[in-house]
């Protein structure tokens, strides 16, 4: 009992040093996701080229952190139109290039992991975007864009990018993307940013991040605390090989995955648990391969059986489980060369008092910034009329117009992020 309480304890100290930079990244996110919209997203990755690539890593950055939330987006905007691989690189920025995920990482790990998301997510994307395409043939992505939209009882042709219509063309307009003002422009003039509503929108998809990442954060933290106190050192010695070179920078970087895996933790919530994992002994390229395996935790690999079928789920596991790894690995060698690799890697965190230093006065700012944040968000219009909703299930904020499932109940219309909440939605209202 008392390495559990010393473990939860751990867990707590590191979500007190990380509380002021989740705030301050979600509420960012919750800005960008205001002001850009995800039509002006889906607008632009209907082709796969350097240009539509650069894109949508650039809308995965800006975009919301969940795992789930990024699948669930990643396969609306390419049922809708996009490229797939264009699709799974939007997918794979919208959890490894955050603004949110750079600064936990900064503080529990140190800069030069927070360097390398973002040098070995660049890696990462060029990777998926050469071999993808290779490993899922174009025609065999369409066909499940053609099933899902027979189901839906939509026109396939009319819908596929080959057609020459955009995913604007969807929405009733006929404008081809060179038409279009670049989406990453659609922040306009000052009178938006002096709006209320808009602010008060941001507010809403901040909280509601919050809200739908509670259980992955907290599961995260304890997960952590309990890592680094009641799992015996020994244990993670004879898990990771080491002071053998390149075979344990190889090692280390395949097992780093297939612990995400199996620990069913994602998107922020993995770096506490990657913070215990580095300070256990895992190499510096186990480390980043790990954190980027936020995409292949158990619950998230039956997500992609369930959207794209078992063949293409197969396939993009076992790819993404080699992108993972091959991108820790290469990450770990550039780092090695510049000597950027953190020395003192393995010491035991120290994160157990408060006191009046930077920390402590961060949070306290940004906890007032959070009451604000929550005011503006209790302030919103939840009127049928409004343009947003909160999706029941998970508590995430959605445009209505663009909700990637909506169902109506007994007469109320209800929208959700994803198809799995509204699948969750609909099973507890039938077992009432």
């Amino acid at each position: 009992m008392g390495k559990i309480t010393s473990g939860l304890s751990e867990g707590w100290w590191m979500f007190f040093h990380t509380f002021w930079a989740l705030v301050l990244g979600f509420t960012l996110s919750g800005i960008v996701q205001s002001f850009i919209t995800r039509k002006s997203m889906e607008s632009t990755l209907g082709k796969r080229d350097a240009r539509s690539i650069s894109k949508a890593s650039f809308f995965g950055m800006v975009s919301s952190s969940c795992s789930y939330a990024a699948s669930a987006l990643g396969r609306s905007i390419f049922i809708k139109g996009a490229d797939f691989t264009t699709s799974m690189v939007f997918m794979f920025a919208s959890t490894n290039l955050v603004i949110e995920l750079g600064i936990v990482l900064w503080l529990m790990l140190g800069w030069q992991f927070a360097v390398a998301e973002f040098v070995g997510g660049s890696v990462m994307i060029i990777l998926l975007a050469l071999t993808l395409p290779r490993v899922i043939p174009q025609a065999l992505a369409e066909k499940v864009r053609s099933d899902e939209l027979e189901k839906d009882g939509k026109n396939p042709a009319f819908m596929a990018p080959s057609s020459g219509m955009t995913m604007l063309s969807m929405a009733g307009t006929t404008q081809n993307p060179e038409d279009l003002q670049d989406a990453s422009k659609s922040i306009e003039g000052k009178s938006k940013w002096a709006e209320k509503k808009n602010w008060i929108s941001a507010a809403g998809y901040t909280m509601g991040d919050f809200i739908m990442l509670r259980k992955e954060l907290v599961i995260g933290f304890i997960v952590a605390g309990l890592a680094a106190t009641v799992v015996p050192f020994s244990f993670w010695q004879s898990l990771f090989i080491s002071n053998h070179g390149f075979l344990s920078a190889l090692e280390n970087a395949v097992i780093g995955p297939f612990l995400a895996f199996i620990s069913f933790v994602c998107s922020v919530g993995n770096v506490p648990l990657a913070a215990a994992l580095w300070h256990a002994g895992i190499t510096f390229g186990g480390v980043i391969a790990f954190i980027f395996a936020d995409l292949l935790a158990f619950p998230l690999v039956m997500i992609y059986r369930k959207y794209y079928g078992n063949k293409i789920a197969l396939r993009m596991s076992f790819l993404f489980w080699a992108i993972m790894s091959t991108s820790g690995l290469i990450t770990q060698g550039i780092f090695s060369l510049l000597k950027l690799i953190p020395s003192d890697s393995h010491r035991q965190m120290s994160m157990s008092h408060f006191g009046w230093n930077y920390t402590t006065i961060l949070d306290l700012i940004f906890l007032i910034i959070f009451g604000v944040v929550f005011w503006f968000y209790k302030s919103r219009d939840v009127n049928e009329d409004s343009e947003f909703a909160q999706d029941p299930i998970c508590g995430m904020q959605v445009r209505k117009d663009d909700a990637p499932a909506s169902v109506e109940f007994e007469g109320t219309m209800y929208y959700f992020c994803m198809e799995g909440c509204k699948e969750s939605f609909l099973k507890e209202k039938s077992a009432k």
